[in-house]
């Protein structure tokens, strides 16, 4: 049957499935427009024949390339990850193809990226955070692009999104902290430079210290970036000044992780001697020992929820623009009284 797949179209998968060249249509565009059965059906012939619907003609018969853009940080961060995988086996789900880039944190690089995923036709961009470049914002508005802001629940901006209140989130796990009775705490967070998401977060921090009368001295906060040995060192650096913390409190699981690394290498019993709060409940934080108290954030809830907006907004529906993400506080085994 070799020489017949190369010839095989749509009309003899049609034929084969006993339906119309439309219904086979409907099957591989939108999949979600026809019987689950039927779906399956037109799915395992098109696997047998070999067929290939062709992008070019389905974009041009459509005005649709079935694609998605999204423009990452980096991938070098265990939580992207888990959200782009949500993402993407969502988006196939729908018949569309996700186009992945990174910025490293750098808005100019992000407009780069941003013009090369929209001169590849794509139908919709997904962005990390609400810090861009103006000139991207005014590009997005000008193609009526589709778009949303992962990671951050902003309702008083004009673009869309869909994330965690994380000023709120940070706010809560630092009361944890206070309410175990600590009062000298210190701060591991990322670096803030493009990234509203560790400012928000820093602004939590601080507002519950001084809702409690505590303060935030300059020596107590060292801001990394997202490595574990540049976690180390802040944690180095913290543990070993006049006024060592109680407590640390850190703006994601992985500084948690060098952290907590770094108390114990220098012969701290945690929680007994250090406290350790992080953000964002990584798989590891449950297995370490102590495992990570902190704040569980639903990623693969967010970027599917990011994925769904786009293809409703593509698809003509009124939606609405912003979308709050539960969260909530993992208390587990790194916290305790001081």
């Amino acid at each position: 049957m070799s020489a017949e797949k190369e010839k095989t179209g749509i009309r003899a998968i049609a034929r084969l499935a006993g339906v119309s060249t439309a219904t086979v249509s409907r099957a591989l565009n939108r999949p979600q427009s026809v019987s689950e059965e039927l779906r399956q059906r037109i799915q395992s012939i098109v696997e047998e024949a070999g067929y290939v619907p062709h992008g070019m003609a389905r974009a041009l018969s459509s005005n649709r390339t079935r694609t998605i853009g999204a423009i990452i940080p980096t991938i070098d961060n265990a939580m992207f990850a888990r959200g782009i995988e949500s993402l993407q086996k969502f988006l196939s789900s729908r018949g569309y193809m996700l186009i992945l880039a990174t910025n490293e944190y750098d808005i100019d690089v992000e407009l780069e990226q941003a013009r090369n995923l929209i001169g590849r036709g794509i139908d919709g961009l997904i962005l990390r955070g609400d810090c861009h470049h103006q000139a991207l914002r005014e590009l997005l508005v000008a193609r009526d692009m589709p778009s949303i802001n992962v990671g951050v629940y902003n309702p008083n901006g004009t673009a869309a999104s869909i994330g965690v209140d994380n000023e709120a989130a940070a706010h809560r796990a630092m009361m944890h902290l206070i309410s175990l009775g600590h009062k000298k705490i210190g701060v591991v967070s990322a670096l803030q430079r493009n990234n509203d998401r560790a400012s928000a977060r820093i602004r939590g921090f601080r507002r519950a210290l001084a809702e409690n009368g505590l303060d935030l001295p300059a020596e107590r906060h060292v801001e990394v970036r997202y490595t574990l040995d540049d976690a180390r060192d802040a944690a180095r650096q913290l543990l070993t000044g006049k006024t060592a913390p109680t407590a640390i409190a850190c703006g994601n699981d992985v500084l948690a992780y060098g952290v907590m690394l770094e108390a114990e290498r220098r012969g701290l019993q945690l929680p007994k001697d250090l406290s350790v709060v992080g953000f964002d409940d990584l798989d590891w934080s449950r297995h370490l020992r102590p495992a990570l108290t902190t704040l569980h954030v639903p990623t693969d809830v967010t970027w599917r929820g990011a994925g769904e907006y786009l293809l409703a907004r593509l698809d003509g529906h009124r939606v609405p623009n912003h979308y709050q993400i539960d969260y909530s506080l993992i208390i587990r085994e790194s916290t305790s009284a001081p």
